[in-house]
């Protein structure tokens, strides 16, 4: 199996390589083809045209039409000069996550078969997917930021501003709507506590995706202050033009005199209410007198009485005396459990005791007192006996121990 993994990596190696020097040798004549629209026949040799068509870089829409660089290939140019005009972002998310199930699903089939070298390659290939869905949302949310920074500041009109903004809230719907589809419970199920997979699907993904939605969060906000801030100048456009037009038709007419009218309208009613400042003068004799009695005519305030907190302090100090009570009657009854070991000298179980005994403790702070106990006992006392956890996996995805009992053995001297 592995040297037809190796043969095959080396076709595509060599095939790959053979494209990329073509693009390269003929990169004036195809990047004058992607200004154009179209490709000029005569820049190539008919040698370099077979090639370049065998190799999926030309076609021929048509029989009617010439030849001109393929989707892909435009799409390529469009995202390495960031022609936002040309660039189409397609993050089609149910089509990327239907080829990610399929990638586990034959990565989990080449590890049952034990075909480690097939594993591997798919496990890359999934790594691949990932990673392109990841960089499809990055993608579009560059496409977006690059449209606020151009696209807005360079159309000719306030209307064209507008709809600019409304495609891209529409882009920007279209990729929230894309983050929805991905399920993480569905992720999760599909890792089934695989480290590799959990670790790609669950940690990096969600990290990737985390950071998607702040950005879009960011382009949303900046989307809607434009927006507010274009609607307030096309209002204040089409109020100037408006009056224009009323000039335009209206050529001998004179605005009233609003500053001598008692009442103006609120366009025009803009300057804000003085308010009168006023200060007692120290320095003046005549007007001590009317100082104090200002002062005396102020209310005082009345003295406030705080409660007694003898019955809230009582009761505090009673709740803690219970609780260092019950603290006490644990650890009584774990002691009682160590000398019945020591009196039968064989093995005792911890939940087997506690309900010999009717005692009415939880189970689980009776085996962590029990832990506590013995991690507290000195190192001669503490090699006088065995400790041995009985312990389960939280469910069958959850590798996670759980303690379900403890048994506690004297050991022969």
């Amino acid at each position: 199996m592995a040297p037809l993994d190796s043969q095959l990596t080396s076709n595509l190696f060599s095939i790959g390589a053979e494209r990329l020097a073509l693009l390269g040798k003929h990169h004036k004549a195809l990047m004058q083809g992607y200004l154009d629209g179209q490709v000029d026949e005569t820049a190539f040799s008919e040698g370099a045209l077979k090639k370049l068509i065998a190799a999926r870089i030309l076609w021929r829409p048509d029989e009617q039409q010439p030849l001109a660089l393929r989707p892909l290939v435009s799409e390529l140019i469009a995202s390495m000069v960031a022609d936002e005009n040309r660039r189409q972002i397609n993050a089609d998310v149910a089509e990327k996550l239907e080829q990610i199930r399929n990638r586990v699903q034959a990565y989990r089939d080449a590890q049952y078969k034990g075909d480690y070298s097939v594993a591997e390659l798919q496990l890359q290939r999934l790594t691949e997917h990932v990673h392109d869905l990841s960089g499809q949302f990055e993608e579009a949310i560059d496409s977006l930021w690059h449209r606020l920074n151009s696209d807005f500041g360079f159309v000719s009109s306030l209307d064209d501003k507008i709809r600019e903004n409304e495609r891209a809230q529409k882009q920007l719907r279209r990729l929230l709507d894309g983050l929805d589809l991905l399920d993480f419970n569905e992720l999760i199920e599909l890792s089934e506590g695989n480290n590799h997979l959990r670790k790609l699907l669950v940690s990096q993904l969600q990290n990737q995706l985390s950071s998607h939605h702040s950005s879009l969060l960011e382009v949303q906000k900046r989307l809607v202050q434009l927006l507010a801030k274009f609607r307030q100048q096309q209002a204040r456009s089409m109020l100037i033009a408006n009056m224009a037009a009323f000039l335009r038709q209206h050529p001998k007419y004179q605005p009233a005199d609003y500053p001598n009218r008692s009442e103006l309208p609120s366009l025009f009613n803009q300057a804000a209410a003085i308010r009168p400042q006023a200060a007692i003068a120290l320095d003046k004799a005549s007007e001590r007198a009317v100082l104090a009695e200002l002062v005396r005519a102020l209310p005082r305030p009345g003295s406030i009485e705080l409660p007694e907190q003898h019955s809230a302090s009582f009761a505090e100090l009673l709740a803690d005396e219970e609780i260092t009570a019950r603290q006490q009657a644990l650890k009584t009854d774990v002691e009682n459990f160590y000398l019945r070991v020591i009196d039968q000298g064989g093995k005792l179980s911890a939940l087997d005791y506690l309900a010999q005994q009717q005692l009415s403790w939880d189970s689980e702070i009776w085996l962590y007192q029990i832990l506590a106990e013995y991690q507290a006992l000195p190192l001669e006392e503490k090699q006088m006996f065995a400790i041995r956890r009985e312990e389960a996996p939280a469910s069958s995805v959850n590798q996670l121990l759980l303690i379900r009992d403890i048994q506690l053995t004297l050991r022969a001297a």
